[in-house]
């Protein structure tokens, strides 16, 4: 249960960074907007001194995890193949095509996500060039219970341990996100019923989504979304075409897993 791992970890208050702490700090100040940044700009938005970020990409440089760009820095390729070598990322290759199909048919932004503790992590973002812009981007976490994915994820978790793990208050996004959590449990009954979840404005103002997990042996391990301007008029088969993608990709993770990969799964089959 990924609340109760949460829960469990222990706490590093009161103990100084560590250089690995500080690595990742330095790292995660790449991000889809700033791709490329200079040794002053890394160091105003990791937060550490400069002689620190000098150090520290001096040695990620060396790893390959941060390579050279002009006058200045940029994340290495041998990140996106570590990133690539996850369960999740062998999910992700298995549903590219039924996700590009999904996108050709809809003509609008396809998702996948998985669950990571309160959050969920997007593997995928299918979009039209003309698409309004939107927060979601590969590798963006955003709180679970103010999108359509993450919904469509918690609805496949004990809601005995969310109601006892999650955050009270829930934190908002936007004026429309659901904030009390006996509201959130009793919305994803209802779509743990209806194989769906939705959501309109409760992430990003002008925005909604249509979301269907992934499913196997009772267990969520993923989910699939469509996401599009929450005043336009979607397909009204739109619901049932996630559902069968969803499905689709399901059966097809099964089928790999199957095949020796059963220490993949996040649970025990």
């Amino acid at each position: 249960m990924p609340f109760a791992d949460a829960q469990n970890r222990e706490s590093a208050e009161g103990e100084p960074p560590s250089i690995l702490s500080k690595a990742f700090d330095l790292l995660r100040a790449f991000n889809p907007h700033t791709r490329v940044m200079t040794l002053s700009e890394l160091s105003r938005a990791s937060g550490l001194p400069k002689s620190t970020v000098h150090r520290l990409l001096a040695r990620l440089v060396d790893l390959g995890a941060v390579e050279h760009h002009r006058a200045g820095y940029k994340i290495g390729l041998a990140m996106l193949q570590l990133g690539s070598s996850t369960p999740a990322g062998y999910m992700r290759d298995l549903a590219m095509p039924h996700l590009t199909t999904l996108h050709r048919w809809s003509g609008l932004t396809v998702h996948m996500a998985v669950l990571r503790q309160y959050d969920v992590v997007y593997l995928e973002k299918l979009a039209l060039s003309d698409s309004p812009s939107s927060i979601t981007a590969i590798g963006a976490r955003l709180p679970a219970h103010c999108t359509a994915l993450g919904k469509a994820l918690l609805a496949h978790e004990n809601f005995d341990d969310l109601a006892d793990f999650l955050p009270r208050p829930l934190p908002m996004m936007t004026p429309n996100s659901i904030a009390d959590v006996e509201v959130l449990i009793e919305q994803l009954r209802q779509i743990r019923a209806e194989g769906v979840a939705r959501e309109s404005e409760e992430a990003q103002p002008g925005l909604a989504c249509i979301a269907a997990p992934i499913c196997m042996n009772g267990f969520a391990v993923g989910a699939i979304s469509v996401g599009f301007p929450a005043a336009l008029s979607v397909p009204p088969n739109l619901a049932g075409a996630l559902r069968t993608t969803a499905a689709q990709i399901g059966r097809e993770v099964d089928a790999g897993l199957a095949r020796g990969r059963e220490s993949w799964f996040p649970r025990e089959l």
